[in-house]
């Protein structure tokens, strides 16, 4: 799994009863088929700032997560190394700055801050800019 994908499913992760109430019970022959199938319900926009902050008082503070990426990464037990960062920024397609930089690390935390929004996160304007 990717690195991104990582923090998506530390962020977005459902319980298992969660997501068994969330399924459709299988139809039997004895019951007639639907004339048209209803789509399913799309998931809620998930509160990242909440699941964080609630993980940050969990964790004793969490550092600066708001604004670090290497104390976001912590926080949600991913690897934080600076060769981690480099394959996250490639993958992201963040190209500010070298790597480990200070400019490259402000540029990281506000991309995953966009694609967290992007794939279905409510992040605060105050994050992502």
């Amino acid at each position: 799994m990717s690195l991104f994908g990582s923090i998506m499913s530390k962020i977005f992760h459902r319980k298992p009863a969660e997501q068994a109430a969330a399924k459709p019970a299988p139809t039997t022959t004895a019951q007639a088929p639907a004339a048209a199938a209803a789509a399913p319900a799309p998931a809620p926009p998930v509160d990242v700032e909440a699941v964080l902050t609630e993980l940050a008082a969990q964790k004793g503070g969490g550092g600066n997560w708001r604004t670090s990426i290497v104390d976001l990464l912590k926080m949600l037990d991913l690897d934080s190394s600076l060769a981690a960062r480099k394959g996250l920024a490639e993958e992201l397609g963040v190209h500010a700055g070298e790597h480990g930089s200070a400019e490259q690390n402000i540029a990281l935390q506000q991309a995953v801050w966009r694609k967290l929004a992007e794939n279905g996160g409510q992040v605060p304007a105050s994050l992502r800019d």
